[in-house]
């Protein structure tokens, strides 16, 4: 947009609103969204493309925080430039159900494009976008008509660059060059334990052009000139870049800019007075001059921006109609008609073939199935495509300027989980990536922000207990699997043969507002024969593998450990104890069924032990405790599988034992 107001006016309104918005919730962090108000001048009237009517636009431009508790820098922002963040909204900051959170969130703000707080995840998002842009480009763009055209564009502060996953995740987005991310560095030397040079003394510019960065230095933060001039000339590198703004923490404030006192607190009523003395600024809280709104709206250019793209757009798909629906389909997030016939015939070859081999290897096989007829599927791994096995048959391998569907993440669980995650939120793909289950815990919040964030990221883990083996303890996950259910919104799927693991990849697949953990065996499992009717309630989370008329006890089981559980079963029968077993590979999705369905995998009245090779603590839930469980509450040791499932109890014996002492 282009305006007469000195940028100064536009900066302060910034100022304006962040104070007297945390000045009257009494909390909240009004340094750096006053330290980066000309940066967020330079980058918003100059260069972002967006549209406040439409915060959806499919070919806007992306904006994160990774910075994210300086949120009123954006709550300002969208409410200034024209979006449904009113006044009130502002004075609601960090109320109940309020659009305007202390941190932002996806989906309770328009125009927000994720949530951000847990610092290095923002800039870890905007990679993810980045590629998810250049991948789409690539695959739909045709000469003259770039319907996929946009940049991502994101604030970072020390703090996001203290933490490993901005390495992670920034070192691939050099590897890959996606030139389209911009990420604006406030430098302003100060965190929340005061001056950063006590324990942050890396040279960042060094650092980023290590990664095959380009790196702009030393821009003066608080010239909007400068810092617009730096935008454009990051449009021209050819590769990502890091535009290093030098800045004043809190900068307005006569008594604390500078300090670290201005980073996370109300400034106080005395210095909210001194703020608008000593800048200029005559209103009164929470009023902004019209000819400060006329400056900052963007409701015209925005229109205007989205009008040509749709001109554009009608125009590719009168020339290219196919590829047309195919990407406002994958925006859309919408499955594409025949994805329930792929499934179908994927779990009917499953039964035909009664395979019995490692999940893992069921897991393969259910993404060759369904790759096919998702080319949004985008797959991955953590340096350990050969045994996840993520790759299929039709896979292309992304390189530097090398377009594909499958991404080599290098050892970064962190950084590809949190890429995944921008990925899903960017939209056109659906993201999959895989590790061993133990090293979950590198990846964990990204795990937690997916599910916050009701996003479509499918996480896959394999080598799931102590069948991994001779690698051992630090190999073996043991607490792993019940800790994951403990996040909520995220559905956890443990399949014990070919055919749950055909079923669990649908339903990740169809699942839109969560993540989803496949969880799949190292070792060979056997298929298990069921009916038509027992094969459709797989999908429900838990059902009656096998049934049995007055049964004594219920043996509940999920994974490698259905096997034992079938053949304790046996053992049982031949005391004259009837067991009924039931699978329930996800107690996420289990949990979700109605009472009255619950109740008939669950009976009433029928003793009941759980069989998982893994803590113990979280089955209580469904024995009770006059129940038992069958797990492991210590760590593992190196052997051979075999021989640990006998030496911690995972035996017909123990199981059988176990059940004596329940019905006794």
């Amino acid at each position: 947009m282009t305006s007469t107001l000195p940028t100064t006016q536009m900066a302060n309104a910034i100022r304006a609103l962040a104070m007297d918005a945390v000045q009257k919730a009494n909390s909240g962090h009004p340094g750096m969204p006053m330290g980066m108000a000309e940066i967020a001048v330079a980058l918003w009237s100059g260069h972002y493309r967006h549209n406040p009517a439409n915060p959806q636009w499919v070919n806007r431009d992306r904006f994160l925080l990774s910075n994210g508790h300086g949120s009123m820098l954006h709550y300002a922002l969208l409410h200034l430039a024209g979006y449904a963040v009113s006044m009130d909204d502002i004075k609601a900051f960090r109320q109940m159900h309020s659009k305007t959170p202390g941190h932002p969130e996806v989906g309770y703000t328009p125009g927000v494009e994720t949530t951000t707080g847990p610092l290095g995840q923002g800039i870890a998002n905007a990679v993810g976008m980045a590629l998810a842009e250049w991948l789409l480009a690539a695959e739909f763009n045709k000469p003259g008509l770039d319907v996929v055209d946009h940049y991502t564009y994101a604030f970072v502060g020390d703090g996001c660059l203290m933490e490993g996953i901005s390495h992670e995740a920034c070192a691939l987005a050099g590897t890959l060059g996606l030139k389209k991310l911009i990420a604006l560095y406030d430098d302003n030397g100060i965190s929340i334990d005061g001056k950063v040079e006590g324990w942050f003394t890396d040279d960042t510019p060094a650092r980023f052009e290590a990664y095959g960065w380009n790196v702009i230095r030393a821009v003066d933060g608080h010239d909007v000139a400068a810092v617009a001039a730096a935008i454009a000339a990051a449009k021209q590198a050819g590769k990502p870049t890091l535009i290093c703004c030098k800045t004043v923490i809190g900068k307005g404030s006569p008594n604390l800019q500078g300090g670290d006192k201005v980073h996370g607190a109300a400034l106080g009523e005395k210095e909210v007075a001194a703020v608008r003395e000593y800048i200029g600024w005559t209103s009164a809280p929470f009023e902004i001059p019209a000819d400060v709104y006329t400056a900052w709206d963007a409701k015209a250019a925005g229109a205007k921006q989205e009008a040509e793209w749709t001109a554009k757009f009608a125009e590719y798909s009168a020339k290219f109609p196919a590829e047309a629906a195919e990407l406002s389909r994958r925006m859309a997030g919408e499955l594409p008609g025949n994805f329930e016939a792929a499934l179908a015939a994927g779990i009917a070859s499953t039964v035909e073939k009664k395979e019995n081999i490692a999940t893992r290897k069921a897991s393969q096989n259910a993404i060759q199935a369904l790759a096919p007829v998702l080319p949004e599927f985008l797959g991955g791994s953590a340096d350990l495509t050969g045994s996840n096995l993520t790759n299929w048959k039709e896979v292309t391998p992304v390189r530097s300027g090398q377009p594909g569907n499958h991404i080599n993440y290098g050892v970064r669980e962190f950084g590809m989980s949190a890429i995944m995650n921008g990925v899903a939120l960017h939209g056109g793909y659906i993201p999959f990536g895989a590790t061993f289950l133990t090293f979950a815990d590198y990846s964990r919040n990204a795990l937690r922000m997916a599910a916050l964030m009701k996003q479509r990221s499918i996480f896959v883990f394999t080598h799931d207990s102590i069948g991994l083996g001779e690698d051992g303890p630090t190999h073996q996950s043991v607490e792993h699997v019940s800790s994951l259910r403990l996040i909520p919104n995220l559905d956890n799927w443990r399949p014990c043969d070919t055919t749950e693991s055909m079923v669990a990849w649908g339903e990740a697949v169809k699942r839109k507002n969560g993540p989803s953990t496949l969880i799949f065996s190292r070792q060979n499992l056997p298929y298990q024969e069921r009916s038509a009717a027992q094969i459709a309630d797989i999908q429900r989370g838990g059902y009656v593998l096998k049934e049995a008329a007055d049964a004594k006890v219920t043996l509940i089981a999920t994974g490698s450990e259905i096997e034992l559980a079938q053949a304790a079963a046996v053992a049982l029968a031949g005391e004259g104890i009837v067991a009924r077993v039931v699978s329930m590979p996800s107690t996420d999705v289990f949990d979700r069924q109605d009472a009255a369905y619950k109740a008939s995998v669950l009976t009433k009245g029928v003793p009941r032990v759980a069989i998982e090779a893994g803590v113990t603590d979280f089955w209580y839930k469904y024995v009770g405790l006059e129940g038992a469980v069958v797990g492991i509450d210590t760590f593992g040791e190196s052997a051979p599988a075999g021989v640990l499932f006998k030496h911690f109890g995972f035996t017909v014996e123990n199981v059988v034992a176990k059940v004596k002492a329940v019905i006794a």
